[in-house]
């Protein structure tokens, strides 16, 4: 596993820069198959050996490019609702997983909601991450008062994605566009479980803690850039900047410390459904270590880190936005009443 992660995380930051923000979602995922990973989530996605292998390759991502992280995350969650929920088809779509194929998850509804009648899907989604790169597409459509998921190919879906349409500051590559799922056949589609698995905890808001990984390999990247900078302009030992530096250490490692035991907790073969509490509670914790990281960086660094050539603008401006990701506030309020009503946190 350590020489996948190496081996990718050199191919990605040897990446050419070919699109209008940095790499393309294509080289990005080149990168994430060549160098092994992608084929590494048949034993990586659910319930790994060690919890701390699917971290440590989450984070190492994360580090080097967040739309790659982006695109490996939704990849680490689509196999694992394979290994779930597929049943008997779960043997093949495993092959194709270890030749390579990238898998993603799309769950959020647009304007008008997806949804099944009478076999037929209607509707469309949004935020589909990889819309121009994904070779298998799982795709949560409501089926009365519950979800259900559905496996569709790529080909099955020609002339459905809009990736083009992804036109934000951050996140480029991930060409997070829209999908039009009008007049698709159920039945044409591999169904994964039945309406309402999808929602079955640990597995469902329990597997936020791995996007916040992510999101944790970008807060290491600032940090460095911002250290490096700093020694470099022989600043690092003056006070104030002593003191956004130990800031930014600080909110990494209190970041690391909350994964470590969401993973754990969650990645475990007797997980209760309660464990997802702890991996909510991580990703809200991550999430404002790394906004105060950015705010220490911003003054660190000033107005030179805005421009576009530095090595820390596009970071900052894909974690901004990945940072958003998804509900936040929701997901505080539901957590927070949860674990009152415990009494299991004094």
């Amino acid at each position: 596993m350590r020489d996948s992660i190496a081996d990718t995380l050199a191919l990605l930051r040897d990446a050419p820069e070919d699109g209008p923000d940095g790499p393309t979602g294509q080289t990005l995922v080149a990168a994430l198959r060549e160098g092994g990973l992608l084929a590494a989530c048949g034993e990586l996605a659910h319930q790994p050996a060690d919890a701390l292998d699917l971290m440590a390759a989450l984070v190492a991502i994360g580090s080097a490019s967040l739309s790659a992280g982006r695109l490996f995350e939704g990849h680490v969650n689509a196999v694992k609702l394979v290994k779930l929920y597929a049943g008997r088809a779960a043997p093949c779509l495993m092959k194709n997983v270890a030749s390579g194929a990238l898998f993603g998850i799309w769950g959020a509804d647009g304007a008008v909601p997806a949804r099944l009648e009478a076999g037929v899907l209607r509707g469309e989604k949004l935020f589909a991450s990889g819309a121009d790169v994904v070779d298998r597409a799982v795709i949560s459509v409501q089926v009365e008062d519950a979800p259900q998921l559905l496996l569709f190919t790529r080909d099955q879906l020609a002339g459905r994605l809009h990736p083009e349409e992804w036109a934000v500051s951050g996140m480029s590559a991930t060409a997070s566009g829209r999908c039009v799922l009008e007049g698709l056949k159920a039945g044409d589609a591999v169904p994964l479980g039945q309406p309402g698995d999808y929602l079955a905890e640990p597995h469902f808001q329990g597997g936020v803690w791995r996007y916040a990984a992510v999101q944790l390999g970008a807060m290491e990247s600032l940090t460095r850039i911002a250290a490096h900078q700093l020694q470099s302009r022989d600043q690092a030992a003056a006070p104030l900047q002593s003191l956004r530096l130990r800031r930014m250490l600080t909110a990494c490692e209190t970041a690391r410390l909350w994964l470590v035991q969401a993973a754990s907790a969650v990645e475990r073969l007797d997980a209760p459904a309660a464990a997802a509490d702890r991996a909510i509670l991580a990703r809200l914790v991550v999430a404002d270590e790394a906004k105060a990281l950015l705010a220490a960086m911003d003054d660190a660094l000033g107005a030179a880190s805005f421009q576009r050539a530095h090595p820390a603008e596009r970071i900052r401006r894909d974690l901004s936005l990945y940072l958003r990701q998804a509900n936040p506030d929701r997901l505080s309020a539901e957590v927070t009443a949860r674990v009152l009503a415990s009494g299991d946190w004094s």
